[in-house]
């Protein structure tokens, strides 16, 4: 490893950074603080081989300052001799003479100061530095004056990942493993129960009503997605290309999922907001204010209370809404929403972490999530969003396990691989459709601030 140029050691440890950075993408793009044992163990050893690298770039980096130094000493006090004595540059007795086929090579002394840190070809580098700096014609660095012989730099161990919302809501519901071998979950369900009632005297007939039933189904829906790349990018690029590519598929993935619980409407897959028979809350108002929200939210609770009989435990809402509730303050100019809960003033929240997806506060005593995949663009306008007030125990999502595969042989034909991810999810957010309110209407458009 001792004679490894140090581009060579710098190039090898933008490659393992890259590596190490595509480990860590997947357990990001999911959402996860831990890593697989798998995960665990590539990261280690992708870890310990960049200290590795770090200690023998170290080591070149000395080695090179003290040839650098050497040099220096060297071209500073040796005697001065026929081809030293002068730094002018006259016709063609330059360092690297271009009609002397046996003379020095430019080519040689680069490739000698890169392998081995050759101090007689550094010398003439330098030398041949300061003689075409005496040149009459001025080089920069634009096109057509020089400027095509400073390449752009790929800084690729930085590369900008498409900015992508996360599945808050389909992690905050009950999830369960879907089962195998099924493309529907039907569940039993009592439709009208029975009866009891005080016997209006002895040995007369007691309360007798017969219960009947019924079933909900959750279909199972598959989420897919694929991409071709080319077997050169693969094996040029100094980045594993087919790891950031999955990695945005995945994250794609989960945007997908959420949206899929959130918002989809059809038979047997119905996402919250359009869950059947659940509570609408209207919220009508051209000027909407935060205070007459407030008593909407309660509403939306006390419905979950009256319906279900159980108590909901969790409130979603777009940031931009979130935005909203901790912009507004009271007549005296102080904020309805504030940091701490115990303040001098009345509040109408509490703010918690101050994040762009997930929890971020309270509100009527519920923890309040923020999803920005909760859509902005519904009612006749176009133009609002919508409150989720839920008992998500009550709303079940039942999720496979992800597969990410990639298959050469389907392209082989014209030498690109298809890489593809997959997974299949069932949801059930009508079981209890009473556990869950929808605040919605013209007090939710775009807010102003």
């Amino acid at each position: 490893m001792n004679n490894i140029s140090l581009p060579h050691l710098r190039a090898a440890r933008a490659t393992a950074k890259a590596e190490l950075d595509g480990i860590l993408a997947g357990p990001e793009a999911e959402k996860r603080t831990n890593l697989t044992a798998d995960e665990q163990q590539a990261f280690n050893a992708k870890r310990d081989e960049i200290r590795s690298l770090d200690e023998q770039i170290e080591r070149a980096e000395e080695a090179e300052q003290r040839s650098n130094v050497a040099a220096s000493m060297r071209s500073q006090y040796s005697p001065k001799g026929p081809h030293t004595a002068s730094l002018s540059v006259t016709g063609n007795e330059t360092t690297y003479r271009k009609q002397d086929p046996h003379g020095p090579s430019w080519v040689k002394d680069m490739t000698a100061v890169a392998l081995r840190a050759d101090a007689d070809a550094a010398d003439r580098l330098r030398r041949n530095t300061r003689e075409v700096a005496l040149e009459t014609r001025a080089l920069s660095s634009t096109d057509g004056a020089g400027g095509e012989f400073v390449p752009p730099m790929w800084l690729v161990q930085d590369a900008v990942t498409l900015a992508r919302a996360g599945r808050v809501i389909a992690d905050q519901v009950r999830k369960m493993q879907l089962p195998s071998g099924t493309d529907s979950i039907n569940l039993p369900r009592i439709a009208t129960g029975t009866s009891t009632a005080e016997q209006t005297s002895q040995n007369t007939a007691v309360s007798n009503t017969d219960a009947t039933t019924n079933s909900v189904t959750a279909n199972v829906a598959t989420i897919a997605g694929q991409q071709v790349i080319s077997q050169q990018l693969i094996d040029q690029s100094p980045v594993n290309m087919d790891q950031v590519l999955l990695a945005d598929l995945l994250a794609d993935y989960a945007v997908r999922l959420d949206t899929f619980v959130i918002t989809n409407n059809v038979a047997n897959k119905r996402g919250l907001l359009n869950v059947s028979g659940l509570n609408s809350v209207a919220y009508t108002d051209g000027t909407p204010t935060v205070g007459e929200l407030y008593s909407k939210g309660a509403d939306a609770i006390q419905q979950i209370h009256t319906g279900r009989f159980l108590p909901p435990d969790k409130v979603f809402m777009h940031p931009r809404r979130w935005a909203w509730f901790t912009a507004s303050l009271d007549t005296a100019g102080r904020p309805l929403v504030v940091p701490t809960a115990n303040m001098p003033q009345n509040v109408l929240a509490a703010m918690g972490d101050v994040v762009s997806e997930g929890f971020v506060g309270t509100f009527q005593g519920l923890p309040v999530y923020v999803d920005p995949n909760i859509p902005i663009n519904l009612g006749a306008g176009t133009n609002e969003d919508r409150i989720i007030i839920a008992r998500t125990n009550d709303i079940l999502l039942y999720e496979g396990v992800m597969r990410a595969e990639a298959f050469r042989e389907t392209y082989g034909h014209q030498l690109s691989v298809l890489l593809r991810v997959f997974n299949y999810a069932a949801i059930h957010a009508e079981r209890y459709p009473k556990a869950l309110s929808v605040v919605s209407g013209t007090g939710l458009i775009t807010p102003t601030f």
